[in-house]
């Protein structure tokens, strides 16, 4: 398989299920986590670790945790492109010193075919392999094994004779189960919940369908929803943003996930708000995201944002936030509660910029390591570790960014007459 890097471009979507609030004691990275993805094409730099990445940033403002994307196109559990497992380990990932580790292989070790007995010991002795090396090199870290993403045999005919090529990576999947069981590691499957996403949007639009993972290997954006929402609920994240009753004839108020003030009812309901966290930024123009929500439960996994103003009289009413106009909505809309994740608002606004700081850090990072500390491996002079010196002190000052960014601000909320 060759190393196909996505472009994220300016997509992304929000993650999770549940209405939990955040409680970083629930969730399983905690302040001051190092977290390296370690996999194939399908982790290389990709979107599902951006997006998680965001999400930690937008929903728990003040935690501090480093993130490092040591995928490789092409690797299998022996090793790839750059080097041999034992080559790849120390160097790509023991050498970030992590506390969480996440590995995600398998696509590249069946082979694109039936089921092959040998491929599949191989798989399993590599894997106890690594395993073997996490003990003796980071003993303490937290790690989960990823059953590996599905290979599309739902929006078109099966790939491989035998049953598709998805039914070998499922065996994959139920591998890596049975190592995380024995060693006693953390375990997602990847696979079902985007298997049974494809099958359902296949469904409802065909020809996008099959855009999700276009090549039938390497997912689009909304693929990695699925993925990062996958890893995510393993972990226990937060899907709450904030949750804001206010009730229109006597001021009463009944919050979660913030803080409000000067609440007024003449003329209409006002107040101030100030949030625990941000919402995670929402583009649902990629039509394979849209499709996603629309056909998957990933609407109940959007970080939900909730305004409810109850005992409005009759009529539609705007929704304003320090001045813009976000939206019109029924009094019936807004005693059930409006998703401010689904509106452009200036909490969503800015959540796209901690967005785009992290793209910028994720890119630094990567092309770092692969065009410096591996590219010029062969290089050892005083000037390249000048040169990796000063861009750690760069990467330090975009987190600073990434993290001021994410702080949440006071806004001014308005629900007056249409």
């Amino acid at each position: 398989m060759s190393m196909e890097r996505v472009k994220r471009g300016a997509w992304a979507t929000g993650l999770l299920l549940g209405l939990s609030l955040p409680a970083s004691a629930q969730f399983a990275l905690h302040n001051g986590d190092r977290v390296v993805f370690y996999g194939d094409s399908i982790t290389d730099n990709a979107p599902y670790t951006t997006f998680i990445e965001t999400f930690v940033l937008t929903r728990f403002p003040k935690m501090n945790v480093r993130f490092f994307n040591a995928g490789m196109g092409g690797d299998r559990v022996v090793g790839g492109g750059l080097g041999p497992i034992d080559t790849r380990l120390p160097r790509d990932l023991f050498s970030r010193k992590p506390t969480v580790v996440t590995v995600m292989l398998g696509m590249n070790d069946g082979g694109y075919r039936a089921f092959d007995q040998g491929l599949y010991d191989t798989y399993r002795t590599g894997f106890a392999h690594i395993a073997d090396r996490f003990k003796a090199e980071i003993p303490g870290a937290r790690i989960w094994l990823m059953e590996p993403s599905p290979y599309d045999d739902f929006t078109r005919p099966p790939g491989v004779p035998g049953g598709g090529y998805n039914a070998v990576l499922k065996k994959y999947g139920e591998a890596d189960a049975d190592l995380a069981k024995e060693r006693g590691y953390g375990v997602v499957d990847l696979n079902t919940p985007l298997a049974d996403a494809l099958t359902k949007a296949a469904a409802a639009d065909p020809a996008v369908a099959q855009k999700i993972l276009g090549d039938r290997v390497h997912p689009w954006l909304a693929g990695h929803l699925v993925m990062a929402s996958s890893i995510l609920k393993a972990w226990g994240a937060p899907s709450l943003v904030s949750r804001t009753e206010v009730d229109a004839t006597n001021g009463h108020t009944n919050v979660a996930g913030a803080t409000i003030r000067n609440v007024k009812t003449n003329e209409g309901v006002k107040w101030d708000s100030l949030e625990e966290s941000l919402p995670f930024p929402i583009n649902r123009k990629d039509e394979t995201t849209a499709l996603i929500l629309r056909t998957s439960p990933i609407e109940e996994a959007i970080g939900r944002e909730i305004i409810q103003v109850h005992n409005l009289p009759a009529g539609d009413y705007k929704l304003m936030i320090d001045g813009q106009a976000i939206g019109q909505f029924s009094a019936d809309v807004f005693n059930a509660g409006v998703d401010l994740a689904w509106q452009d608002t200036p909490m969503s606004k800015q959540a796209w910029r901690v967005y785009d700081w992290t793209t910028k850090r994720t890119d630094l990072k990567y092309f770092t390591w692969r065009k410096i500390e591996v590219g010029m491996s062969d290089l050892t002079d005083k000037g390249k570790a000048e040169a990796l010196k000063s861009i750690d002190k760069l990467e330090d000052d975009l987190i600073k960014r990434q993290h001021a960014e994410a702080q949440p601000k006071m806004h001014h909320f308005e629900v007056v007459h249409a």
